[in-house]
């Protein structure tokens, strides 16, 4: 496993708490907060593409 460095969890108000980390090599890390060891790992400009989407909406779809 990886050196990862986990930020404090973001937790929306009735769902799930998810953590998002960074490593020493500019991966980008997210997973479901207490469950770290199953994480999905991309690029740092990956990861903040996809959230700037969903800010945006892009994902309004899925809901």
């Amino acid at each position: 496993m990886p050196d990862i460095t986990w930020e404090s969890p973001f937790c929306a108000e009735g769902s799930s708490c998810f953590r998002i980390g960074t490593d020493a090599d500019g991966n980008a890390y997210i997973a479901v907060a207490g469950q770290e060891d199953h994480y999905l790992t991309d690029s740092l400009e990956a990861l903040r593409t996809l959230i700037t989407d969903i800010k945006a909406g892009k994902a309004d779809h899925l809901l």
